[in-house]
């Protein structure tokens, strides 16, 4: 095993050992996860039994103990091993369905709030199975609709998030 020092540097160590940025990126998350809950603003009278603070806590203490596992796997000479039949690269990269994808969160992102979480929830589980290779255009709307409607009741109703309404709100 070759060592930072030996003659090919830092370089030649951390080639084979690309898991350690996925580590780094994990940590860096978790660090913020649990640096913005920590800094959360909650009041004791809205709390129930768990709080608004008890899930990002978990997250951001699991993404935290995810690194360091991960880290150590590979630093002693783990490796993420190719299922059977399955070979790195032998597939080109589908860009044309992580950029609809993409253009769909995006686009989700900045209507919510004009026009509501049902008609944009809707369009975003749409926009979602047609970027994924669903064409029935029959199905797909109704159960978009039924699945932002549900997400949006569930929300409003059984959480007690308030999610926004849009031009829909009159008549949920």
């Amino acid at each position: 095993m070759k060592s930072p020092s030996s003659p090919g540097g830092w370089r030649e160590w951390l080639r084979g050992r690309s898991e350690l940025g996925v580590s780094v990126l994990l940590l860096v998350v978790g660090v913020l996860v649990l640096g913005d809950t920590l800094t959360m603003e909650t009041v004791a009278g809205q709390r129930g039994p768990v709080g608004p603070r008890t899930v990002p806590l978990v997250v951001g203490v699991a993404l935290l103990v995810v690194a360091v596992v991960l880290a150590v796997d590979v630093l002693r000479g783990g490796r993420g091993e190719a299922e059977p039949g399955e070979e790195a690269g032998s597939e080109p990269a589908d860009w044309r369905t992580v950029a609809l994808l993409a253009g769909i969160f995006l686009a989700s992102a900045v209507l919510i709030e004009p026009l509501g979480f049902p008609i944009t929830g809707a369009l975003l589980f749409w926009g979602s199975a047609y970027a994924l290779g669903s064409r029935n255009f029959s199905r797909d709307p109704l159960v978009a609709a039924v699945l932002s409607m549900a997400t949006f009741a569930a929300f409003n109703t059984l959480l007690g998030v308030p999610l926004p309404g849009g031009p829909l709100m009159g008549v949920l």
